[in-house]
């Protein structure tokens, strides 16, 4: 058979996947009893910013031991946020808590992050799901992430202290250009 001929045979199955693959709907998915499923993609997604050893307590941090918090957001999130200066309903924001070390290869000063993933939060917005909009999930990053109370600590500390929708939109340089910009952003 002519590579033409291959072609030819091959095109109409080939689009009907990239067409199939087109059609996932995006946004937050969730298990039956309301857990949110892992988004196997999140690396590819939008990186708004990381942090080292970050804490919003005035408690000491871990003794000896360092972390970076990688934030990402879903595109179809950036995309409209891009446009409107506000994080639309169904954005997801992944952060990836990852373990730091200062002494290994060639490195003789500062951290660079481990391939030991300490685990994953997600603050995601789903307006017909969750009261005031927003929800918090942890998981270990091998299940699906479980929802966090909403009488825990980290939803009236981003109520009270995030920049913009209740997101600390403050730690993500480029996102807070764009919300200066659109006169959304809540100065903290």
């Amino acid at each position: 058979m002519s590579i033409s001929r291959l072609l030819k045979c091959a095109a109409p199955s080939v689009m009907a996947l990239l067409a199939g693959a087109g059609n996932q709907e995006s946004g937050p998915h969730y298990t039956a009893d309301g857990a949110l499923i892992l988004p196997a993609d999140y690396r590819e997604w939008v990186f708004l910013s990381s942090g080292l050893d970050m804490s919003y307590s005035e408690a000491p941090s871990m003794s000896g031991a360092s972390q970076f918090d990688n934030v990402f957001v879903d595109p179809a999130a950036w995309a409209a946020f891009k446009t409107s200066g506000h994080w639309p309903d169904k954005a997801i924001f992944v952060m990836e808590n990852r373990g730091a070390d200062s002494k290994g290869s060639i490195n003789k000063h500062g951290h660079y992050q481990t391939t030991k993933l300490a685990g994953l939060e997600f603050h995601v917005r789903d307006e017909s799901r969750f009261k005031g909009g927003w929800a918090f999930f942890a998981s270990d990053g091998a299940s699906a992430a479980s929802l966090i109370a909403a009488a825990a600590p980290c939803y009236a500390c981003h109520l009270a202290h995030g920049a913009l929708d209740t997101t600390f939109t403050q730690f993500y340089p480029t996102a807070k250009i764009l919300a200066l910009k659109a006169h959304t952003y809540r100065e903290q």
